[in-house]
């Protein structure tokens, strides 16, 4: 029997052992014997207080006699109630305890990962993303019943603080993040957490929210690579639904289909890669991973080349992109030579 079920047995058990105590020093105690001592007699017994008898029981052998059975009866029924209203509190905590710890060795393992700022929608979407595409992530915010309910989508790594504070960032293991997310309810605690995250971690890829538009320069200033504005994604959503309804239904197909993700992605060829030097179609993108080859990047350029061909030759510090499964993405980095980033035990 689980404790919430043990819990709930041992209230109904005091209930039980209570009423039956009120009635039967009511019963056999006589018409003298109220209500309310009766309620008293019961209390003083079961609690073993010993105050003193409300009425003389040699006067009444029946309700001496019902003493006697109830005290016998008390004694079992009410240390099965006690021990599992303790074990309720004492095994909940401890459970707790080292649940949290287990949690910190795993967070403690992780690299490569992300840190995701903030439980508000914006942020629990992209939890849900990250769940779905199999990256590592943590979540930082400041209320842990906030976190519990984002963490029925799924396995959640977190860490309860203000996540503008170095210490918090650090027990989210920020200096060996990827990167980090910046969702929180204002423009002034995201530009707080970009420059708490970059000074701890000068290389990692911070992505914040920017609800004032105006604010996005001083996020940017800050250290920002990039910053999003949900009010203008959902203004271009709506136009993409006037105006191109074919595309965006794709799309939606592709982010929400269930049996099998696809996403565009991308990997960054590293220098020393087994891929540098060889062309498109020597790197066989497609017959060996399954992922679709659509665009190039070069080191410095702000330009896509898209579709390239197979006789464009692949250097180091490409980004290559690709419409892919996180099982292929996984592919793709042993190719390259990149470390996938590992997601803790």
């Amino acid at each position: 029997m689980g404790n919430k079920k043990r819990l709930i047995a041992a209230l109904m058990i005091f209930v039980i052992v209570f009423a039956v105590g009120v009635a039967g020093f009511k019963l056999f105690g006589g018409p003298e014997w109220t209500f309310l001592d009766a309620a008293y007699m019961t209390v003083i017994t079961v609690a073993t207080i010993g105050y003193g008898e409300v009425h003389d029981l040699s006067a009444h052998p029946g309700a001496r006699t019902f003493a006697i059975i109830y005290i016998v009866v008390c004694l079992g029924t009410i240390a099965y109630a006690v021990s599992s209203m303790t074990a309720f509190v004492v095994e909940g905590e401890l459970r707790h305890l080292l649940g949290r710890r287990k949690m910190e060795k795993a967070i403690a393992k992780l690299s490569s990962h992300y840190v995701v700022c903030g439980s508000d929608e914006t942020a629990q979407t992209v939890v849900r993303e990250l769940i779905q595409t199999k990256k590592p992530f943590v979540v930082v915010d400041p209320s842990e019943d906030r976190v519990n309910r984002m963490r029925e989508m799924g396995q959640v790594y977190w860490v309860q603080g203000d996540p503008s504070e170095d210490e918090v960032l650090e027990k989210a293991g920020i200096k060996r993040a990827r990167g980090i997310l910046c969702s929180m309810p204002t423009d002034e605690v995201n530009l707080f957490i970009v420059v708490t995250a970059k000074g701890l971690n000068p290389a990692i890829r911070v992505v914040a929210k920017g609800i004032d538009v105006r604010s996005h320069a001083k996020i940017k200033k800050a250290g920002a690579d990039s910053v999003i504005s949900p009010d203008f994604i959902g203004g271009m959503r709506m136009v993409s639904e006037m105006i191109r309804p074919a595309t965006t239904t794709f799309l939606d197909l592709m982010l929400r289909e269930r049996d099998r993700i696809l996403r565009f992605d991308e990997i960054t060829v590293p220098p020393g890669s087994p891929l540098v030097g060889k062309t498109v179609g020597e790197a066989d993108f497609e017959s060996k991973t399954g992922a679709l080859f659509v665009a190039r990047r070069k080191p410095g350029a702000k330009d896509f080349d898209f579709n390239p061909g197979k006789a464009a030759v692949i250097a180091a510090g490409d980004a290559l992109i690709f419409i892919a499964s996180p099982e292929m993405i996984e592919g793709l980095d042993k190719i390259a030579g990149e470390p996938v980033p590992t997601s803790g035990d």
